[in-house]
């Protein structure tokens, strides 16, 4: 039996790029995924832009007009219920989502990170790579729960370090493999062919030891650490 589109919903901040990768990859026919609503915390947020040209619902759902985290986060939680999405993708969405919204969606939300978790939560991350004279850095998707950065790692894609790098290099260079990952990491999703139980991810009914590694290629495609 054929999988019905993946009702999904997206969280997104700023220019929106990622979200573009989703909206293209729907178009193409490598994900079979409904967007059925993107909500932004900022008005002025340039991806908003996408949404609307693929006639894509829109929330603005800005903290400044709610008095507390917890009341923002209600609203938003609100606006979700609309649409009951089996899957929220928090695609460059800038704030820490409170408890209570974490828990209802446990295991059916997910976050991009720029840094191979558990290193580097939070923010600044390419800097820090650097002030710490690592090798190699990236990108992790990872379930959302109630920590920073903190919920189980699904995949990564790894790039080196280079001696003349900086943070606008590596950000440059890991930006689209970052929208490649995500791609990839939903299209797990969509096959429904992972899970989150008990703080486990479950891949294709048996439990994943460590995250999911992608190999570029066109398309790219994620793989098991051996």
């Amino acid at each position: 039996m054929t999988a019905t589109a993946l009702k999904t919903a997206v969280l997104i901040s700023g220019g929106g790029s990622n979200l573009k990768a989703l909206i293209d990859a729907v178009a193409t026919g490598r994900l079979k995924m409904d967007i059925v609503r993107v909500i932004s915390n900022r008005e002025q947020a340039a991806g908003l832009a996408y949404a609307i040209s693929a006639g894509i619902p829109v929330s603005v759902i800005s903290q400044a007009d709610y008095p507390d985290r917890q009341s923002h986060d209600a609203a938003i939680a609100q606006a979700l219920q609309q649409d009951q999405p089996q899957l929220v993708v928090l695609a460059g969405y800038m704030r820490i989502l409170d408890e209570g919204l974490t828990d209802r969606y446990c295991g059916r939300m997910i976050n991009l990170h720029p840094s191979l978790l558990p290193a580097y939560k939070g923010l600044d991350t390419y800097n820090r790579v650097l002030q710490a004279g690592d090798r190699e850095t990236g990108a992790s998707i990872h379930f959302v729960s109630a920590g920073l950065d903190a919920g189980p790692v699904i995949s990564q894609v790894r790039i080196p370090v280079h001696a003349d790098d900086d943070a606008d290099s590596l950000s440059s260079r890991l930006g689209p493999l970052e929208h490649s990952l995500l791609v990839a990491t939903v299209s797990l999703f969509c096959e429904r062919a992972i899970h989150c139980s008990d703080g486990d991810i479950i891949y294709h009914g048996e439990v994943l030891q460590r995250p999911l590694q992608m190999n570029p290629g066109d398309p790219p495609a994620l793989s098991k650490q051996t």
